[in-house]
């Protein structure tokens, strides 16, 4: 189990994207802000290349082409399955900067089965 939020979260998350199917077109550098959490303010960040996932870290990521916000609660959430992130962000309860189309593009692949299976994957190895 990796703890939520931490490096080691991260590097476990990307492992397990291995093997996503490739989807031409599908990119996009994402900074996630997680806002009033029990440490603080977590910044991470997502480099998706075709659908993959290539790269993931905590920090800024100085080229970001969309950066979305959300508070620790509604992040944790999302994340457990609980809050739809698309729900979520028509409600405003995801702040989205920078180029929506790039987000907008990604949303195929978030329904995805493959996607899903990634998804269900990354929460059984997570600890809150």
């Amino acid at each position: 189990m990796a703890k939520w939020l931490t490096e080691e979260w991260l590097d476990e998350s990307l492992r397990l994207a291995d093997g996503q199917p490739e989807r031409p077109g599908s990119s996009a550098r994402l900074q996630y802000v997680v806002t009033d959490g029990p440490d603080g303010d977590v910044r991470y960040y997502w480099i998706v290349v075709d659908g993959r996932l290539t790269e993931n870290r905590l920090g800024e990521l100085a080229d970001a082409e969309v950066t979305l916000t959300q508070t620790y609660d509604d992040a944790m959430a999302v994340q457990r399955g609980e809050l739809d992130a698309t729900a979520a962000f028509m409600q405003g309860r995801i702040k989205v900067d920078g180029d929506v189309a790039k987000l907008m593009a990604l949303l195929p692949i978030t329904s995805s089965p493959e996607f899903q299976r990634f998804n269900e994957a990354v929460l059984e190895i997570t600890e809150f």
